[in-house]
């Protein structure tokens, strides 16, 4: 496994590979089970797979915890060792933003204004510009991402159709502790207090889809007693609880229109999201 860490070392890394079919895994480190899932499925998807370890400024707000964001390089390395995998990229960000802050960044006024977007403003112009540059860095065959941050991954797939790249972008299911809580890097930040409340907001999300689709005419009622028991349970701050249609994420319009439940709610100043399918 090669440790990637400047443009000249991708360069070079990438002549090794020629004529094979490359997987890339974007990531911002803190690796846990979630992620060594998308790995493993991205080398079913292609000869040789390439994970990155990136925690990129740009999609963070100036009142959001970039400085906390835990950086563990070396266990992540740890972890990935025993995967067999071609390379890892840790770029320091003066490495992927030789000038600072890009002048530069791709942005959906559609996509982008509603869920995480209307709370994080700026957030989607970040991650859609770092991994527009990872893909003119690595050019992938595949890239692949999981559906716990579901907006995140259907604004890369529109990006990718919409300016003609030609990479797949490929998804994996949530991945879950026993217990139903989304697998993610800021679970760490919970107590263990906190941790045996955390799973009330993806049981909630499953009683609202079968509510839903008994009531498909009584969406915002239903919506607004999911966000009360999710207070009742011990929530502070319900950010959002929206049921939306896949094709641009307006709101859902019943069982004939494909459509997602999306969560972002906050436990002891930790910020959760989760979704499933109606």
């Amino acid at each position: 496994m090669q440790i990637l860490s400047t443009g000249l070392d991708v360069d070079l890394f990438l002549k090794t590979i020629q004529g094979k079919t490359l997987a890339l895994v974007p990531t911002m480190g803190a690796l846990h089970d979630g992620h060594l899932a998308l790995v493993r499925h991205a080398q079913m998807l292609a000869d040789a797979v390439i994970v990155t370890i990136f925690v990129n400024p740009l999609q963070f707000g100036p009142a959001e915890d970039f400085d906390r964001y835990p950086r563990t390089l070396h266990q992540d390395l740890s972890a990935l060792r025993p995967l067999g995998i071609a390379a890892v990229y840790a770029p320091e960000a003066l490495d992927m933003y030789p000038d600072g802050v890009p002048l530069t960044r791709i942005h959906n006024p559609i996509m982008g204004s509603v869920l995480c977007g209307a709370h994080r403003l700026g957030h989607f112009d970040g991650v859609l510009t770092v991994v527009m540059k990872l893909y003119q860095r690595f050019r992938p065959h595949v890239m692949v991402f999981g559906e716990k941050d579901y907006q995140q991954y259907l604004m890369i797939h529109t990006m990718m159709r919409d300016l003609d790249v030609p990479a797949h972008i490929a998804s994996l299911p949530t991945q879950r502790a026993k217990d139903g809580l989304a697998l993610s890097s800021r679970n760490a930040y919970l107590t263990q207090d906190q941790r045996a409340i955390a799973p009330h907001l993806y049981q909630t999300l499953r009683q609202l889809k079968d509510a839903l689709i008994l009531n498909p005419n009584d969406v915002k009622s239903l919506l607004d007693h999911g966000c009360q028991r999710l207070h009742q349970e011990g929530f502070e701050k319900v950010e959002y609880l929206e049921a939306l249609t896949l094709k641009d994420l307006s709101p859902w319009q019943g069982p004939q229109t494909p459509g997602r439940l999306f969560v972002a709610a906050h436990l002891g100043g930790v910020r959760l999201i989760d979704n499933i399918a109606i």
